[in-house]
This record gives C-alpha cells, sequence and structure tokens, in this order.
C-alpha cells in the first residue's frame, strides 16, 4: 500500500529520543536509471526496491510515454520491456519536480527521432538546463527552452548525433549522465572528462548493461569513455538511499539518548562523503557490510565539534542541509566552501539553510560561494521555531530533525515536498519516536 500523502504543514514535538532500525526508500538515483536503462535494454528488465517517490514516478511515467512497457507486481517490483526500436518521441512528458527525470530524459530523447518536449512545475521551471542543453547541440540534437539559461519546459528534437569529448564547467552527476545517454546510440566514441569525480551509478550500471564503456580514475576526477553500444536487461535489487538515511544519522547524533540503524543503505563510496564529515566531527558511527557497496549503518548521539567541509566531499550537495543541522549542534563554526550550487536546485538552498538555521535560533550566514554555522555547542539547544521549505524535499526534512531537537513544540510548511523523495518519512519518525511527534497542522486548526 502506497504511503499517505504527507500534509502540506506539520507541528513537530521536540526533545525526545530516536531509537531503533529503519529502511528508506529505494535509492532515488538508482532508481531513475534503473527505469531508464530498462526502456533502452533489449527485453525484459526485473527491477525491485525502486523508490516510492513522486520524482521516480515521473521516470516511470516518461519511459512509458516514450514506448517501453513496465509491469508493476504486487509487491512493487517492475519489469521494463524496452528496446532501441519500441521508442519514439513523446509530444509532452510531465517531469514535476524531478530535476534528474528532465536531464537525463534529454539525453534519451535526444537520440530519438522527432520532438519532446520536458516540462515541469514552477519550481523546476526556474531550474537552468544550458548545462545540457550545451553537450546535446554539440552532439547533433536541437535543444530550446527559455531565455539563455534554456529554463523549463525543454524541446528536444532528437536525431543521429555525434559523438563528443566534453568536460562539464560543474561537477553534476546529472549532466554526466544525459551526455552518456545520448552517447549511446551515437556515431562514435563519447567522452566525459570529470575534474571532480561524481556518483558514479550511470557508468556502472550502463556496464552490467553490457555497455562498451571503461573508466579510469584521473586526479580528483576520472575519464569516461563511451562507445555507441545496446544493452541488455538488467535484474536489480535496489538498495536503500544514502541520502535519505542521512537525515535518521544526523537526527541519532543531536538528539540525546537516541541510537538509529538505517538498514541496507548503498554505501558506494561517491555517496557516503557525508559519513566521512560526520566522524571528524566526532559522530558515534558504524559502518556493518551487508553486501556488494550495501550496509547497515549505526548512529548514536554524540558531542560533535565544528569542520570545514568542501563541496568536493559531496559533489551533489545533497546532504549539506542536514549536514547543516549537525553543525548547528555542534562546538565551533562550521564552513561548507564552494557550495553556491546550492542556489539552482529545488529551490535557492543556500538561503533555505540560514533561513532554517536561524528560524530555530541558530547562527548562520552565506557570503559568495560559502556557508557557514556557528554551532550552539553540546549544551545548546535550539529554540522552538517555524521555518516554509519553499517545496523543497530536502530542506523540510532537515528542518524537521532541526525541530526535533528543540525543547516545544515547532512548525514545518511546506513540508508535502517530502512525497518526491521519501513519503513515508513522518511514519518512519513515529516509529522510531514511539509516538506521535508530528501532527498535521492544518486539520489540527479546523478542530
Amino acid at each position: 500500500m502506497a504511503p499517505a500523502l504527507p500534509p502540506e504543514r506539520i507541528r513537530i514535538a521536540g526533545g525526545g529520543a530516536l531509537e531503533g532500525g529503519v529502511s528508506t526508500p529505494g535509492d532515488k538515483s538508482i532508481s531513475h536509471r534503473a527505469l531508464i536503462l530498462g526502456a533502452l535494454a533489449e527485453g525484459w528488465s526485473e527491477l525491485a526496491g525502486l523508490s516510492d517517490g513522486d520524482d521516480v514516478a515521473r521516470t516511470e511515467a516518461a519511459v512509458r510515454a516514450l514506448g517501453a512497457d513496465v509491469e508493476v507486481g504486487a509487491d512493487g517490483r517492475r519489469r521494463v520491456r524496452g528496446g532501441r526500436a519500441r521508442l519514439h518521441a513523446a509530444a509532452a512528458i510531465d517531469c514535476a519536480n524531478s530535476g534528474t527525470s528532465l536531464r537525463l530524459l534529454a539525453g534519451v530523447v535526444a537520440a530519438i527521432a522527432g520532438e519532446t518536449t520536458l516540462a515541469g512545475d514552477e519550481s523546476l521551471s526556474a531550474r537552468p538546463m544550458d548545462r545540457i542543453a550545451v553537450p546535446l547541440r554539440a552532439m547533433g540534437a536541437r535543444v530550446e527552452g527559455r531565455g539563455d539559461r534554456c529554463l523549463p519546459p525543454v524541446d528536444v528534437t532528437g536525431g543521429a548525433l555525434r559523438g563528443i569529448h566534453w568536460t562539464p564547467p560543474v561537477a553534476s552527476a546529472q549532466v554526466k549522465s544525459c551526455v552518456l545517454l545520448a552517447g549511446l546510440d551515437a556515431d562514435g566514441p563519447t567522452t566525459v572528462h570529470e575534474p571532480v569525480a561524481t556518483r558514479a551509478h550511470t557508468e556502472e550500471m550502463l556496464a552490467e548493461a553490457g555497455a562498451d564503456i571503461d573508466v579510469e580514475p584521473d586526479g580528483a576526477g576520472r575519464i569516461v569513455r563511451l562507445r555507441p553500444s545496446s544493452l541488455r536487461p538488467l535484474a536489480l535489487e535496489i538498495p536503500g538511499d544514502p541520502s535519505q538515511a542521512a537525515f535518521w544519522l544526523v537526527a541519532a547524533c543531536i538528539l540525546p539518548g537516541s541510537r538509529i540503524t538505517v538498514r541496507n543503505v548503498y554505501s558506494g563510496p561517491d555517496r557516503i562523503g557525508y559519513l566521512r564529515v560526520l566522524e571528524r566531527m566526532g559522530a558515534s558511527i558504524e559502518i556493518r557490510p551487508t553486501g556488494h557497496r550495501v550496509a547497515d549503518i549505526t548512529a548514536a548521539h554524540s558531542s560533535l565539534v565544528a569542520t570545514d567541509v568542501d563541496a568536493a566531499e559531496i559533489p551533489s550537495l545533497d546532504e549539506i542541509p542536514i549536514l547543516a543541522v549537525a553543525a548547528t549542534l555542534a562546538r565551533g563554526i562550521t564552513r561548507f566552501t564552494e557550495v553556491g550550487e546550492l542556489r539552482v536546485k529545488e529551490s535557492d538552498r543556500l538561503s533555505g539553510v540560514v533561513s532554517m538555521v536561524t528560524g530555530f535560533g541558530g547562527t548562520a550566514e552565506a557570503r559568495g560561494d560559502t556557508l557557514t554555522v556557528s554551532g550552539l555547542g553540546p549544551l545548546g539547544r535550539p529554540s522552538t521555531g517555524s521555518f516554509h521549505s519553499g517545496g523543497d524535499h530536502r530542506l523540510a526534512m532537515a528542518a524537521t530533525v532541526l525541530a526535533l531537537a528543540a525543547p516545544g513544540t515547532s512548525m514545518v510548511a511546506g513540508f508535502a515536498s517530502v512525497a518526491t523523495s521519501y513519503p513515508a518519512f513522518l511514519a518512519d519518525l513515529e516509529r522510531l519516536a514511539g509516538a506521535a511527534v508530528a501532527t498535521d497542522a492544518a486539520t489540527e486548526e479546523r478542530r
């Protein structure tokens, strides 16, 4: 049964501990790619453990619209029948809030004859897509959006492509993936040179599907070379999302008396940089491998100290909001450097993090590309407060964790956005709390 839709506003009773075990949704990054590669592969792919968030649902609807067959089993497993000959352009694909869907699908439709329009909600329509438009145009596709930054909706007219050598100006697994997916059907090799290594799911999964691909380390980055390839079907059990696990692990670190184990988490090195940051801050973290790049991760309440965090440690920047929560409860000043890219995520996350921390009585500021958080120290507690996420799921969940550390009742608005990635977040929170700690503010006010 699908979890109930989260409320738009919640009241959170803080001051308690969290304890127990939890499993996060299937990794969102892997889920997007599994559906897309299933659509490109020749035959039936078997996919288990897909993320149940709306972002991945948008990718599933998109591959259906492009001509792939998707069967849903009673246990939520997907069977995807794809193949290049089955795929065709689609008049319009609604990616809603999912930038991953739009960027990766642009690479797919760039190789399909005809025009496909990739659109999104108000938030996604403000996110620049020039970083995919430029390489796709260099490959021979026509890509048009609004203004110089190519804002959605984005019209992609695909067809015959040529391979290119591309160095992304900003580290981005999504841009890399877009170019590689287009390169599968180009007329020559495609090379992506990453100055800073980003999450490697696309190249790893392409290799598993039989693509002619090789990866070479290059300083702090890597060089990925792909030759035109057809793909064989995949059989995947998708592990839990480490970015979602971060919320529970930080919660355990900052809430006295807490100890949480997140089970079956993807633990590839490109995705757990935030754990190294937490360990540097003095967090009690235990990683117990349970399979290839899968682990159970346990965190317990700890006395945290400030540290300096460079964006290269967390190339996606996805865990910066929740690390800022950890920094708020640490002793000393934590600096996050080169994180200006947070301004063009689902919201302006850089400003959002500052508003979140200050809204709960902490001290934070953003100057240029640097975020600074002055911690309250091990004996300090945030004050009760209120915060609006601006429809950003990561800010909503991070604010909820920060509110749990405050003695009293706080408000988080814009909470419904967690449906994009973690619809069962509140249910899992109350299971770990052993009691109801969050209420629907709108329902409460109507009583």
